[in-house]
Order: structure tokens, then C-alpha cells, then sequence
């Protein structure tokens, strides 16, 4: 989870570094403002978190910094919290993110470096989500878009400025970094490396006590891990649906709407006719009447196109008034004058002289009312089910506007469900089941509210509504100790047998260095019935051939140690400790003009690139100068914990 977290937070300055102003104006699109509370009038050093160079980072500016990361994390992982998001050192993450921005904007400022209103402007105008349906910028779109977030055009206008600044400071410092060749073919003859070696394993329960934990060292344990037993956000929701069955209204046109109906499409059941035509194109009259008269006397359209060094085109089926427009009202009339086969009479259009053979006729004979009369019926019973549902669904909103689910119920005879306690990524708490499949049109919205007055949703557009209320919400919090006694006890035996693993490691390097034992001899010597160790001859390259996703860690030690050395590793969550012993390593040769070469060159140029940016922004850290107030981060973090 905590690479996840990394990940996202380094996404916003530093590797993508070109893309740094969208970065920075994510962190001001945030949904509320969780600060202005008067919380930190007491805190030592007022209500200031930070001092970067003359500018203050208050206290409201870092909570509604950390509150828009947690909405935005959620958007991936709709589970997280607050306290787990905390947890995981994502105020830390927020905070150097805030003072890199002041410092860079100061560092900018200071040197010159200006993002004017113009290019300010021509960023906005280049943003996606601010454009109209034809594609362009429009001003009510973009008013529209900012003012759901809770921003101003001054707050979007200041954050874009420090994302330029941003853009003008660091992308001419990381630009055109290139590896030196002998740099790159160093590493990238790394790749043909082989390593000889083994990987022990020493896992935790094979040293675990056999007795249970005392109360005292059970909740001291306890109070060390309870991070790792915060449980997520639940929510209880009540909910009714209602349709077609909840109509009062008749749906059944009557006979005077459906003679109206007719009337208003006359044209749709009058009688129609569609035609296939191939057609040529000639600039002039006297060419058009010459290659008809040619067809006419026994040639064909295509052979008079070529021998004049055209080609002709097939175009239908179309009306006359289709044909007309695509083309003029008297090529139309003559195309529909001549008979099926025939050669329409020459006519113009903007483009030139027609001349068009008539392939195909479709003729549909028109309706009369009573023939029509299904079709139409089923439009208008279609067409006024939906404007009755819509309706209803306008109603039940204004009667549900202070009102109760439980009163709207039994007045619209809806039955209403409870759902279990369930998560924000829809699932029931504590179980493998999902929420029933109505709620989820809903659930964002479910665990955005309060338990207050119920909600109206759509499921189905224009024929499923849903009527939803929240009746209680269980905050993400770390699980009482004695809801989940058995699970600490048994974390604290796999805790204190990681201790007894490590101690049984130190021994076996012991026996590695001073008796020149195998790894797989000195692992024997414990008593304990160990796993047996795992003999490695790999490259590096079948290394990466054989993980596609992410190589193990105890792999991992092995490629990046020393020769005839032998290392220790801690495996997650106290499931023990590896034992990585490397014996031989038998150095790869590569020539310039193989693949890995150019991959490898490519590959560290952007890693000197990150790096150049790294340093720069270190660099104006110091130079602009940083002072943080412990005092008021810890404040912020305890008021968005919900403590005093």
C-alpha cells in the first residue's frame, strides 16, 4: 500500500515533471475544507505549519491539501480512510509536496522566471474537462467545473502559475540528459551477469512460543500494530426501488393522440421512394450529352468514364430530397424521372453535369391510419411511460425533502431493504459477498452523505429509481483488542518468532564466516526442521525473463551483493527471515549494437534526468530555506484523526 501511496504523490512533481502544473492543480481541487475550525489558536508558533523562504504554509492550506489526497486516492481505492491514509505517512508525503511548491515559486520569483496571464490563459483553454460540446473552451463549462469543487477562477489561475513556474524551473534542468556509452554498456552488460549462490528461509512459526502472550504484553503489542488492524469506513443503507409499477397514470394513448401523432409525421407514412445510382461527373453540358449519347447507343457508363479518364460513383439508396441536397433539385428531378436502367437526362449541380444511370428502385407504399396505429400506439405508450416515471421521480424528490424513507414507503406501498454494515468499494464487511448490484449507481454518493434525509437515484435510465437513505456509519478505526484478540495473539507468537529467527540467522552467518560452512550445512546445524535452502544459477536478464512483475526481494539482495558474502533479509509481516549467501558471479560481455545496449542507454538518461531534477529541487529547499512547526503538523494530523 505504501508504494501505492509513493507512487501517487510522485507523480505530481518530479518524475513527471512536464506534466507538473496538472499535478498542482489537483491538490487544489478539493471537495471541502475540513481547517477553518479555530482548532490551533493554542498551537505554539500559530497557525502556520511551515515557513518556506517568506511565504506561510498555514494549517488550513496542509488539511485541505491531505483531505483532496484522500479523495483522490479513493478514486483508486475506494476503501481507504483518513487514519489509514495517516497511517501510511501520507501527511508527510502532502506536506513535502506543499513545500516544494512555495519553494520553487520562490526560487522562480526570485530569479525572474514570470507565468504571465496569457500563458496562463492558453493552459485553461488547453484543459479537456473545460471545453463545450463542440470541442472549444467555454466559459460556463469551465465556471461550472471549478465551482463544483468548491475553487475560484483566482485559485485555479494561482495554482496553474505554480505548476508553469514549476515547468520553466525544472524541465530545463533534467533536459537532454544523456548516459555516456561506457556508463550504459557497463549496466547493460549487468544483464548477462550470472550469479551462483542459495536462499535460505527461516520462517517465523518454526520458532513462534507455544504459550500465549500475557495481558500486558498482549496489549503493549497491541498498542505497537494497531495500524495494522484499522478496519474500513462501514455504512448501513436502507433503500426501496420503484418503476412501471408505482404508475397511477393510464399509459394508453388515446384515439385523439393518436390521429394527432399521424398528422404531425404525415410524411413518414406517405408513400416513398429510394433510388441506387451510379453517376459521372463532366465540367461541361456538351460532355455530359456526349457520353449519354454514347451510353445510349449500346455502350456502358463505366467504359465512356475511362476512355474519357474518369471513373464514376455509386451513391444511393437515397430520397429526391436526400439526392437534392447532396447534390441540386434538377439533378433530383431527373434522376427520379428516368425509368429503372435508364440514363438520366444530363443536369447541373455545383460540382459540374450529372450524367447518372438509375440501378436499383425501392419503392415503400404508405400507411394509413389504421395500418400505422401499432406503431404509433407503441411510441406514445413508450413516450408517456417515461414522462410519468420522470414525473414520479420529481414528486417522490419533493416529498422526500424533510420527509422519511419509512413515510414514502408505505404511501407509494415500496418495500424497503437494509443492507449489512458495507464498505465504500462495495462490499459487505467482513465477508466476500458484494452489495446488492441496485446500489451501485448510489454508493459514491451513499458514502459521501450523512445519515440525514433519504436521496434519489436513477438505476436504469427511465425505468428504475432508487430511494436510498444511510442509517449508520461506522468510522475506520482500528479494531477493539478484544474483537480481534486471537488474531493479535497470533501476530505476536509470528512477532516473537521472527525475533528467535533472527537470532538463529546471526548464527548461521556466524557458522558461514568463521567454519566455512554451506549455507545449506549451517542451516542443518540449527535444530530446527528448516525448510531446505534453494540452490541460484541465474542471469540477470533470465531473471527478468522469468518476473514479469516484480522480482523478490531475497533475488533481489542476491544480485546486488558482493561475492563469497552472505546477507540476512526480513521477510513481511514477521513471516521470518532469508538467508542469501552468493558464491560466484560470472561477469556478461555486450557489444553497442545489441538491443539492451540502446534500451539500457535510454533507460538511465531518464534516470540521470529524474536525478538532475531530484538535486535541483533539493538544491532550492536549502537555498530558499524551509522551517517546519511540529507542533501545528501534529494538530492537523490529530484533528483529521477526529482527536482533540
Amino acid at each position: 500500500m505504501i508504494t501505492f501511496f509513493r507512487s501517487f504523490f510522485q507523480s505530481k512533481i518530479g518524475i513527471a515533471v512536464t506534466l507538473a502544473f496538472l499535478a498542482l492543480i489537483a491538490f487544489a481541487f478539493a471537495s471541502s475544507d475540513v481547517a477553518n475550525t479555530g482548532t490551533f489558536g493554542g498551537v505554539s508558533g500559530g497557525d502556520r505549519v511551515a515557513v518556506v523562504g517568506d511565504e506561510k504554509i498555514s494549517t488550513s492550506d496542509l488539511s485541505r491539501a491531505a483531505t483532496t489526497a484522500v479523495d483522490r486516492v479513493r478514486q483508486q481505492n475506494p476503501t481507504i480512510s483518513m487514519p489509514a491514509f495517516l497511517e501510511q505517512g501520507g501527511l508527510e508525503q502532502v506536506l513535502t509536496q506543499l513545500t516544494e511548491r512555495f519553494a520553487i515559486s520562490g526560487f522562480a520569483n526570485k530569479y525572474g522566471l514570470r507565468a504571465g496571464m496569457n500563458l496562463v490563459n492558453s493552459e485553461i483553454l488547453a484543459i479537456p474537462a473545460f471545453r463545450g460540446a463542440d470541442g472549444n473552451f467555454d466559459d460556463a463549462t469551465y465556471r461550472q467545473a471549478i465551482s463544483a469543487q468548491g475553487l475560484s477562477d483566482a485559485m485555479v489561475r494561482e495554482d496553474l502559475g505554480a505548476g508553469l513556474l514549476a515547468q520553466q524551473v525544472l524541465v530545463p534542468a533534467s533536459f537532454g540528459a544523456v548516459a555516456p556509452d561506457k556508463f550504459a554498456s557497463r549496466y547493460a552488460s549487468l544483464l548477462k551477469e550470472r550469479r551462483k549462490g542459495a536462499i535460505g528461509i527461516l520462517p517465523a512459526f518454526a520458532f513462534a512460543p507455544s504459550d500465549d502472550p500475557t495481558d500486558k504484553q498482549l496489549q503493549a503489542f497491541y498498542e505497537e500494530t494497531r495500524g495494522d488492524y484499522i478496519r474500513p469506513e462501514r455504512r448501513i443503507i436502507r433503500y426501496a426501488t420503484f418503476g412501471d409499477e408505482a404508475l397511477d397514470a393510464k399509459l394508453a394513448p388515446t384515439e385523439q393522440e393518436i390521429a394527432a401523432r399521424y398528422e404531425e409525421n404525415r410524411e413518414v407514412y406517405a408513400p416513398s421512394e429510394k433510388r441506387n445510382i451510379t453517376q459521372l461527373i463532366v465540367p461541361t453540358q456538351q460532355a455530359a450529352a456526349a457520353i449519354a449519347t454514347k451510353v445510349a447507343a449500346g455502350g456502358s457508363l463505366e467504359a465512356a468514364a475511362s476512355e474519357a479518364g474518369l471513373q464514376t460513383a455509386k451513391v444511393g439508396p437515397l430520397g429526391k430530397s436526400e439526392l437534392a441536397s447532396q447534390t441540386s433539385q434538377a439533378v433530383a428531378n431527373a434522376v427520379f424521372a428516368a425509368d429503372r436502367g435508364a440514363i438520366a437526362a444530363p443536369a447541373r449541380s455545383g460540382l459540374g453535369f450529372h450524367v447518372a444511370r438509375v440501378d436499383t428502385v425501392q419503392r415503400q407504399p404508405g400507411r394509413n391510419l389504421e395500418q400505422a396505429r401499432g406503431e404509433i400506439t407503441e411510441e406514445l405508450r413508450v413516450e408517456k411511460r417515461r414522462t410519468a416515471l420522470s414525473d414520479l421521480a420529481a414528486s417522490v424528490e419533493d416529498r422526500i425533502d424533510g420527509g422519511s424513507l419509512t413515510d414514502l414507503a408505505k404511501e407509494m406501498d415500496l418495500e424497503v431493504k437494509t443492507t449489512e454494515p458495507i464498505t465504500g468499494a462495495g462490499a459487505i464487511y467482513g465477508t466476500q459477498e458484494r452489495a446488492p448490484e441496485v446500489l451501485g449507481p448510489a454508493l459514491q454518493t451513499a458514502f459521501q452523505m450523512e445519515e440525514s434525509e433519504p436521496q434519489l437515484a436513477e438505476v436504469v435510465p427511465g425505468e428504475t429509481f432508487l430511494v436510498f437513505e444511510v442509517t449508520q456509519i461506522t468510522e475506520s478505526a482500528a479494531a477493539p483488542l478484544a474483537d480481534i484478540k486471537d488474531g493479535v495473539v497470533s501476530a505476536w507468537k509470528l512477532a516473537e518468532g521472527s525475533k528467535a529467527a533472527k537470532e538463529a540467522v546471526d548464527r548461521i552467518l556466524k557458522r558461514i564466516s568463521d567454519d566455512d560452512m554451506t549455507l545449506a550445512a549451517a542451516m542443518r546445524a540449527e535444530e530446527k526442521d528448516l525448510p531446505p535452502a534453494d540452490a541460484i544459477n541465474l542471469t540477470r536478464e533470465q531473471l527478468a525473463a522469468n518476473q514479469q512483475q516484480q522480482v523478490p526481494p531475497p533475488l533481489a539482495l542476491l544480485f546486488s551483493m558482493a561475492e563469497g558474502t552472505s546477507k540476512r533479509l526480513e521477510a513481511p509481516q514477521n513471516a521470518g527471515w532469508f538467508v542469501v549467501s552468493l558464491t560466484d558471479i560470472e561477469a556478461g560481455t555486450i557489444s553497442n549494437d545489441d538491443p539492451i545496449f540502446a534500451q539500457t542507454k535510454r533507460e538511465l538518461s531518464q534516470s540521470i534526468s529524474r536525478e538532475y531534477s531530484d538535486q535541483l529541487r533539493t538544491g532550492i529547499r536549502q537555498e530558499v530555506g524551509v522551517e517546519r512547526n511540529e507542533d501545528a503538523i501534529e494538530a492537523v494530523r490529530k484533528l483529521l484523526l477526529g482527536e482533540n
